[in-house]
């Protein structure tokens, strides 16, 4: 995460979370025109179109009266959407059972990337199942992790969806 991105979410956490949001992510970074990217979901994991338009509106409140950042920028506030990344332990845990790719700061073996379905995560250390064999990795050393979009993920994730509709119905 660069300095930006820290400041950034620092500067906007507690209102993200009085709108009854939790961040995903925060990064920025780009070419000439960088993008500020704001990832958020409700407690639920649901984010419609409706919530990132509210989310940014404040955001671009807090920015343009702070002015945290150098030039023009794009702002982009979304869900983190099917094929995830996983930032929090709580995404872990949520997801266990699905395909995902996982980049450590530091080598194991002499090799910073796997990709495999997580088979457990117990707070501190992520079980994976690769095409080589069963991986323990440390969770306190992943750089990056996401979700790998499979139609057994695009399954579960519509199944969780109507779960949530109907229930809102009763």
């Amino acid at each position: 995460m660069t300095e930006a991105s820290v400041q950034i979410e620092e500067l906007i956490k507690s209102t993200v979370e009085g709108l009854g949001f939790e961040l995903v992510r925060v990064t920025y970074g780009g070419g000439r025109k960088p993008t500020l990217q704001i990832m958020a979901e409700r407690p639920d994991g649901t984010m419609g179109v409706e919530d990132c338009a509210t989310l940014s509106r404040e955001v671009s409140l807090i920015l343009d009266v702070e002015d945290p950042l150098p030039g023009e920028y794009l702002l982009e506030v979304s869900s983190p959407g099917v094929d995830r990344p996983l930032t929090r332990k709580k995404d872990f845990e949520r997801w266990v059972g699905f395909e995902t790719k996982v980049e450590l700061e530091n080598q194991i073996d002499g090799r910073r990337r796997f990709k495999g379905r997580m088979t457990a995560f117990n707070g501190s250390e992520i079980v994976l199942d690769t095409d080589e064999g069963q991986v323990v990795l440390p969770y306190s050393d992943v750089a990056k992790a996401k979700l790998i979009l499979t139609d057994e993920l695009l399954e579960a994730v519509q199944k969780i969806a109507s779960t949530e509709t109907s229930g809102a119905v009763n």
